[in-house]
């Protein structure tokens, strides 16, 4: 077991890990093709150039083009990579204990891109994933959005703005989580006193920004963490918001209104409750589902039919997995739960790709299968939302980053918790005899 586990350790680090297609133009031939985009096409093709979707369409009326690597992906399915707009991975860390709001803080900081966790994510057919700190603070600091290529550094994983600047959004709470000692708040209302408090200073900093004009003698003293709730404020970066009970949803909402930012509410257990509220407030929800519900008593209500009950109301809803709390390798469950509890397929797929693209603003990017948009994609064997199909290959950017086929790849889409190690621990005066 453990020459097991080292292999995949090993096999993280070297250069040949992900597989590449011989040619920069390769067609996927035969499959039934969810674009998402439009209605599904049978004996589909999907043709990718240069890390792009250059065409998709059926056999009959699809040309692949002659210098193509073509892919016999017949009596399988692709759609386009999985989109996780909440997720744990890569052994993160955030805010500390010596305060309930740090917006200062970079979980991309925190990030092993080695880490174990990422190859569940690929093999659950994931391309894209917001990973973000936890919810124990009223915020706890910055998001980053990671595309799944191969790394050796968190900056290959970037997904970088018109700036070259690495997307991401800010990490909030409210509820329990964030109730404890001081300096922590220990009621909801203060703990919507302290974040109002902390727009009101970021507010004021704006206008003195706003008034100094450029002038360097005027500009107040650089603060790292108002700056990044300027951005909020300015809309330039999202807020995703954890948050479960009703109260707390419409805490959220006044807040919303009163400063004026853009926010994504998390989990919502008893969003169904106020489905018409959020969907007047033009907030979009990012869900999860969990198959054994339990845990906190505020998700007492939480409830199956969250998805179809907000869908109706016109919200916009996307799927997360929390991971750990769902294993990135079983994320497309979420979607088959959502229209076992009456959603319709076709929000449940688009809760899995292009609502989490567009929550995350990368909508132009990825979340469909359409020309010009990056070449992130899997391919399945069978229907998405049946609990039989695996997920057998993962793209990303025209490269493939999964193949169940491969046994290092399998070890990790079936393996458990020894699978994810990265290597066995040595210690220097540890007796390694079998048994000790």
């Amino acid at each position: 077991m453990r020459l097991t586990v080292l292999f995949a350790a090993v096999w993280l680090c070297l250069p040949g890990a992900v597989v590449r297609a011989d040619s920069d133009v390769v067609a996927f031939v035969g499959a039934r093709v969810l674009p998402i985009a439009g209605d599904p096409i049978q004996d589909g093709v999907v043709v990718i150039r240069g890390g792009k979707i250059d065409a998709v369409g059926s056999r009959r009326t699809t040309t692949v083009p002659a210098e193509a690597t073509t892919l016999d992906v017949s009596g399988k399915w692709i759609m386009p990579g999985l989109i996780d707009t909440h997720n744990h991975v890569g052994g993160i860390g955030g805010a500390d204990s010596t305060g309930p709001i740090q917006p200062d803080v970079r979980v991309l900081d925190s990030i092993n891109a080695l880490d174990a966790g990422f190859r569940r994510v690929v093999a659950g057919g994931l391309t894209t994933i917001n990973v973000m700190p936890g919810s124990g603070h009223l915020l706890s600091g910055q998001t980053v959005y990671l595309k799944m290529r191969k790394a050796r550094t968190i900056e290959d994983l970037f997904i970088l703005d018109a700036d070259g600047k690495p997307t991401g959004g800010i990490k909030m709470a409210n509820g329990t989580n964030s109730q404890r000692d001081k300096p922590f708040p220990g009621t909801r209302g203060k703990s919507a006193a302290l974040v109002r408090e902390q727009f009101v200073k970021a507010q004021e900093y704006r206008e003195k920004i706003k008034r100094a004009a450029g002038d360097p003698e005027k500009m107040p003293a650089r603060d790292l963490g108002l700056e990044a709730l300027v951005d909020v404020l300015e809309k330039n970066r999202v807020v995703h918001f954890h948050t479960h009970r009703h109260d707390d949803i419409m805490t959220i909402l006044r807040l919303v209104k009163e400063f004026d930012f853009r926010v994504v509410l998390h989990h919502v257990s008893e969003g169904w409750k106020v489905a018409d509220e959020i969907a007047a407030a033009s907030v979009p929800c990012s869900i999860i589902l969990v198959d054994s519900p339990g845990g906190k008593l505020e998700t007492v209500n939480l409830a199956f039919r969250t998805g179809a009950v907000l869908e109706k109301a016109g919200v916009k809803v996307a799927f997360h997995t929390d991971d750990w709390i769902t294993d990135s390798r079983l994320f497309l469950r979420m979607a088959a739960l959502g229209v076992r509890a009456g959603m319709s397929r076709e929000g449940a797929l688009k809760a899995l790709t292009i609502h989490g693209a567009e929550i995350l603003d990368l909508q132009d990017r990825t979340g469909t299968l359409e020309p010009g948009k990056d070449a992130d994609l899997i391919v399945l064997s069978g229907d998405p939302l049946s609990v039989y199909t695996k997920v057998l290959e993962t793209w990303v950017e025209g490269v493939k980053v999964f193949d169940r086929g491969d046994p290092t790849d399998h070890l990790h889409a079936v393996g458990g918790y020894g699978a994810g190690n990265d290597q066995t621990p040595y210690f220097c005066c540890f007796d390694h005899a079998e048994g000790q």
